[in-house]
């Protein structure tokens, strides 16, 4: 019976999927990277070094039957992967899972462990001598690093600018006023309505004193950081898959989540073209609906699970380990949660005890203690 997947991508939904798949089929993830990357740690990292330890999670213990193939899938057809060195790996099923790139420091950029933290590192010591720092975007990603910066050094100077007129808009008026309070409350310059009329003069990260202009003024920093600018990873498709794609870059799917047009492969995460935020935990929902089908036509039997985007918007956004606003579904409408409801839910560990539990790792910060 055909039972080979094709996992191609180990991040939030490739890596849900793999796992869900292991015990009854014969799964092969295709990963570069050495170890899984728990994004959301990354901008506390940055500020508190120590948690770099509880940034990445080996893949070696997250499958017990399945193997995992560190390299590069260069090319994508109906049959299988042909990996950046020329090997081929055919397969029965295929689960596209290879997510987005987006700027440093909340995806690393780098498949080697140690390269990474080693960046992350550098660019500590460069923020903590910074005394202004500048972020470009408002969005969940900025507001987070802005919040992580203001916890550890409350008497920097920091200035978001967004030329969006309104924060996180389409979520519930009181969840937006709380955060623009707790913004205030630690000091965040926020500036919508404002864009720079120039990039800075160096790279984002790097120590350096600098002045821009903006729509409402001039800006100067020590450093800067851009928290915009997604850019979905789906140019190793062949022609046959690349007629599903948008001219965003993202794979159209069926409610099962199957690429358009085929009944074996499936995308999940970043990559699908699903009108929802693309989140972790919207990427691991599709790795369940995705899991239950691929497992249904091994049986014999017709894939079932339909995935369907919630129709309210919801969030979890730290503003630090103690701070934050969220939003979260319910048959009552949108629930906003208060701040200690936010650190309760993530701020505090960031989901590092779930993710240990997935990888079949002791918690990093546990083991490293």
């Amino acid at each position: 019976m055909s039972r080979t997947v094709a996992v191609i991508g180990g991040g939030y939904g490739g890596a849900a999927a793999a796992k869900a798949l292991d015990a009854d089929t014969d799964v092969i993830l295709i990963e570069p990277r050495d170890a899984f990357v728990q994004n959301a740690v990354s901008l506390r990292a940055l500020v508190r070094p120590e948690w770099a330890e509880r940034l990445f999670f080996p893949y070696d213990k997250l499958l017990r039957r399945g193997r995992v193939v560190h390299e590069r899938a260069a090319h994508v057809d109906a049959g299988g992967v042909t990996l950046a060195s020329g090997a081929r790996v055919d397969a029965d099923y295929l689960v596209l899972a290879t997510g987005s790139d987006y700027p440093f420091p909340f995806k690393t950029g780098a498949d080697l462990t140690g390269r990474a933290r080693e960046r992350l590192l550098g660019t500590h010591e460069a923020l903590a001598k910074a005394e202004r720092v500048l972020i470009t975007g408002a969005g969940p990603v900025g507001l987070e690093l802005a919040g992580e910066i203001k916890a550890v050094w409350p008497d920097k100077q920091v200035v978001i600018v967004d030329p969006a007129q309104r924060l996180l808009p389409g979520f519930e008026a009181g969840m937006v006023e709380d955060l623009h309070r707790q913004l205030d409350a630690l000091g965040v310059d926020l500036r919508l309505g404002t864009a720079l009329t120039a990039q800075p003069p160096i790279e984002p990260g790097q120590a350096g004193s600098f002045t821009v202009e903006s729509s409402h003024g001039r800006i100067s920093a020590d450093i800067w950081f851009r928290a915009h600018g997604v850019r979905v990873k789906s140019d190793f498709l062949g022609a046959e898959l690349a007629a599903a794609r948008t001219p965003a870059g993202h794979v159209r799917v069926t409610e099962t989540l199957n690429v358009e047009g085929f009944g074996h492969i499936y995308a999940v995460g970043d990559l699908t073209d699903l009108a929802e935020a693309k989140m972790a935990g919207n990427a691991m929902q599709h790795a369940e609906t995705v899991a239950a089908n691929i497992l249904a036509q091994v049986r014999g039997e017709q894939p079932t699970a339909r995935y369907r985007p919630s129709a309210l918007p919801f969030v979890l956004l730290p503003l630090g380990p103690a701070g934050g606003v969220g939003q979260l579904p319910s048959a009552d409408g949108p629930l906003v949660l208060p701040a200690q409801a936010v650190a309760d839910y993530k701020g505090t560990d960031l989901f590092t005890g779930r993710f240990a539990e997935l990888f079949g790792t002791a918690d990093p910060a546990t083991a490293a203690a």
